[in-house]
């Protein structure tokens, strides 16, 4: 199992905000802080940071949403928190249901609930939801 993850940015205290507010929706809290590093818990556990350093290839990091409700409200807030679109809520084809969008240092972060980890129901509704969705993108 992962202890942690350290995230390295430019700017640790701009994507603090960006992250406090993208993973709020999915449980994620600020309760540490060490200089220019920043601890993310959610569950009891600090298993995301944010920490000043030099960036390189930019990163892709998941976290795990028990909803697809959590799932479109990560994508919302990310967005309002200055993210870039990189992938809309929806249902991908052998994967789950998930969003992904750029943080401010062009790191891929997702939100994702698993196909096998979503009821029935819920797997044909947000099947259906996408594709309306992907028909209104294309203007259909």
């Amino acid at each position: 199992m992962i202890e942690h993850i350290s995230l390295r940015c430019r700017n640790s205290r701009k994507s603090r905000k960006f992250y406090q507010l993208a993973l709020a929706p999915l449980g994620y809290g600020v309760d540490r802080e060490y200089g220019d590093a920043f601890g993310f818990v959610q569950a009891g556990r600090h298993d995301f940071w944010v920490t000043k350093g030099n960036v390189g290839t930019p990163t892709h990091v998941a976290f795990h949403a028990d909803a697809p409700a959590a799932v479109d409200a990560f994508y919302a807030a990310a967005l309002d928190a200055g993210g870039k679109d990189n992938g809309a809520p929806g249902m991908r084809k052998d994967y789950g249901y998930a969003a992904f969008v750029l943080d401010p240092d062009g790191h891929n972060v997702e939100a994702v609930i698993w196909k096998e980890d979503l009821p029935a129901s819920k797997r044909s509704r947000a099947a259906r939801k996408t594709r309306r969705v992907r028909r209104k993108q294309r203007g259909s």
